[in-house]
């Protein structure tokens, strides 16, 4: 399997059982059998920050967000470095053009700077890749986001 570049959106499905959908799974198999997957470099940010989040509420406890990100680190999740001028230009300038956080922006500029497909259950997102000519990771319609 080729690479792909995923959102936070789907790594946290991976976490949540009320987020997990066929689609998600799927691509946590894929994963676990050796896909390569980029994220942007906020990725362990907003992953950290949703699981603290998520702790206060009483959503998850130490131990389950422990096993969690030892999943994570088992996974072969490439971290890509972003730099400040491709910040405020590059991902800026797609964040404006299709109406993204400069977050969602981000993983947007990595797959098309890397020519992967993006897999995301956000719909803002995936319309702006639709728009980019990014390829979106598409399994069969019954598991479709």
């Amino acid at each position: 399997m080729e690479p792909i570049v995923l959102d936070t959106s789907i790594t946290m499905a991976w976490c949540f059982e009320d987020e997990a959908v066929p689609y998600t799974e799927e691509l946590l198999n894929w994963c676990a059998a050796g896909t390569t997957v980029y994220v942007a470099s906020i990725w362990p940010l907003e992953v950290t920050n949703v699981l603290l989040n998520a702790q206060k509420k009483g959503r998850v406890n130490e131990k389950q967000v422990e096993e969690f990100l030892d999943v994570l680190l088992h996974l072969p999740i490439q971290v890509e470095p972003v730099f400040s001028e491709r910040a405020f230009q590059d991902i800026r300038k797609l964040a404006q053009a299709h109406r993204l956080t400069s977050y969602d922006a981000a993983y947007l500029e990595l797959a098309i700077r890397r020519q992967l497909p993006l897999a995301s259950l956000d719909g803002d997102l995936r319309k702006a890749a639709n728009a980019a000519g990014v390829k979106l990771i598409t399994l069969p319609q019954s598991s479709q986001p």
